[in-house]
């Protein structure tokens, strides 16, 4: 992704809802506990991983891989955000 094509945060979560919404049938709430109400499974969780990795370019290592990062869309969507301005060697765009 260029910097001219990259989404801000409130369209990561837009893209990640629909994205679990088309994988799920069910429509979520960008702070809906995913693992909690049974969205995410630590199988399919691996499955966003690599959905995050190609569509926006990060990669998802080490310490990144914790749940917590991806107990919600509004933490996957931050957690995007912070590897998008890590790779940009802390400026974001």
């Amino acid at each position: 992704m260029t910097a001219a094509n990259t989404p801000d945060t409130q369209d990561l979560e837009k893209e990640l809802l629909g994205f679990l919404e088309a994988r799920t049938g069910t429509a979520w709430d960008a702070d809906t506990d995913l693992f909690g109400a049974g969205g995410l499974s630590s199988l399919f969780a691996m499955q966003v991983v690599v959905h995050l990795e190609k569509t926006y370019a990060v990669a998802v290592r080490g310490a990144d891989l914790r749940l917590d990062n991806f107990r919600t869309v509004r933490r996957m969507a931050e957690l995007v955000d912070r590897l998008r301005v890590s790779a940009a060697g802390g400026r974001h765009g």
